[in-house]
């Protein structure tokens, strides 16, 4: 842990004062409540994530409040100014930009793939000419989550060598898992290839973009995806569970989760997005708002980037949040009232969307925490659920041991571990989930079963 603010205790409000319409700084700053910050020590000294930064934006103006162990190299920094991965928020970014190069005339929504892919490119089953740009951003291409074609040499950093040519051969390849346009399938394909044609029209990088069109125009000088020593030096270590993890970088797929940024650059998008600061792209952003269709569930639509929770008694929530191997994130705001939220953890996949949707909306309740306690197995315990375990036609858990841990892969994704609680019963630290492991009467291992999001999903024992 870093010397200065960053020990295991109270920040205390960090005010940043936002600049009112008129011009004029606001005196009084927003307020996290002492129910939301009791939650955060709660969720950090129970060991749910290392660390936590929360950021509220409202007519007032912006506050922060940060907890827990947020190590940069940097000994004195404001928890403001500290930098995470976003992940997944990146996609919101993507939506920007896919409206800013409509209002130059670079593309069209309605732009099929084909028309910013090289002409000489074979594309399967006429995915060229059938996915539009706008289906990109709005999940319902009908490409899957990820590519399939994805072999990291290294698992901790498992995007860092999948590059154009891979994408391409993919697009080759492809199989749609259905009709176009046809239904809501969340795409980290789809949101990466549509920052890459952006880049492509635009004859820039996607970084470049990012900086020049959304960052640049709003005051965002952390936002990034390449960091410069400085930077470095404010960037918080990513975590799965105490165990430090490398950073992620996502190449050719960034459009879908590779920036970086903090929760004062944060607080800006957001405020721009909910009309709290005036801006030359406020109609641009005002694009991306629009609903572009469903999001798969009558309770939420998807505008271009953006969920809209739409909330029977209040304002809509337009939110994402996103995770990578160290990281996870929410960023929301709602326009009546103006507000913007951003919680930012640098634990991998510890999930704390509902502080988020709760100062949004207060009607939105936080979930309850209580930390969940890890025992001792034996080997010969451990020993006896290796193996691989078939959750599908296309993916499969893969169970290992490394010394007395339990190591867990499924297909495409990195290999993490698994704690136990019970003698048959594992919780995951870098996400909230848990698996636990199904005997038959003779003792033996037949399956295992995967809990996470209110789902369960069996997967069967199909090799030692």
């Amino acid at each position: 842990m870093s010397a200065g603010r960053f020990k295991r205790c109270v920040l205390g409000g960090v005010f940043w004062c936002c600049l009112g319409l008129n011009g004029a700084p606001l005196a009084v700053a927003a307020e996290i409540s002492a129910a939301v910050k009791d939650m955060v020590r709660a969720r950090v000294d129970g060991d749910k994530t290392a660390g936590m930064v929360v950021g509220l934006a409202d007519a007032r103006g912006m506050t922060f409040f940060g907890y827990g162990r947020l190590p940069t190299a940097q000994s004195d920094i404001a928890v403001e100014n500290v930098i995470f991965e976003i992940g997944s928020i990146s996609k919101v970014f993507t939506g920007v930009l896919l409206a800013a190069a409509v209002d130059r005339g670079e593309v069209r929504l309605t732009d099929p793939i084909a028309a910013h892919l090289p002409a000489d490119l074979p594309l399967s089953e006429n995915i060229g000419s059938t996915i539009r740009l706008v289906n990109l951003s709005a999940h319902n291409s009908g490409l899957p989550r990820m590519p399939d074609n994805i072999s990291p040499q290294d698992p901790g950093n498992p995007y860092a060598d999948y590059g154009v040519e891979e994408l391409y051969t993919f697009l080759g390849e492809v199989s749609l898992s259905r009709q176009v346009a046809d239904a809501y399938e969340y795409s980290n394909l789809g949101a990466g290839l549509l920052g890459h044609l952006l880049a492509r029209a635009s004859n820039q990088t996607y970084e470049a973009l990012v900086v020049q069109r959304i960052a640049g125009e709003l005051g965002m000088p952390d936002t990034r995806i390449t960091l410069n020593p400085e930077r470095q030096d404010r960037l918080a270590r990513g975590h799965a569970g105490a165990r430090e993890v490398p950073n992620w970088d996502l190449g050719v797929l960034a459009g879908a989760g590779g920036l970086r940024s903090t929760a004062r650059d944060m607080l800006v998008f957001l405020s721009a997005n909910a009309g709290l600061m005036d801006t030359e792209l406020a109609a641009t952003l005002r694009m991306t708002h629009r609903v572009q269709g469903d999001a798969g569930s009558p309770q939420m639509d998807m505008g271009m980037g953006w969920h809209i929770l739409k909330v029977p008694e209040g304002d809509n929530v337009f939110w994402h949040n996103g995770g990578t191997g160290g990281y996870r994130a929410f960023a929301g705001f709602t326009q009546n009232p103006p507000q913007g939220v951003v919680v930012l953890t640098n634990s991998g996949g510890a999930g704390d969307d509902d502080i988020g949707f709760h100062l949004l909306n207060p009607e939105l309740p936080m979930a309850p925490f209580a930390p969940r306690r890890e025992i001792e197995l034996p080997m010969a315990t451990l020993d006896q659920y290796v193996g691989r375990y078939q959750l599908s036609d296309q993916r499969a858990f893969k169970v290992t041991r490394q010394e007395s841990q339990l190591m867990v892969q499924l297909s495409g994704q990195p290999t993490v571990p698994v704690f136990p609680e019970t003698a048959t019963r594992f919780f995951y630290k870098v996400v909230d989930a848990q698996l636990e492991f199904e005997l038959n009467t003779q003792g033996a291992v037949t399956a295992l079963v995967l809990y996470q999001g209110g789902g369960v999903f069996k997967a069967k024992r199909i090799a030692p």
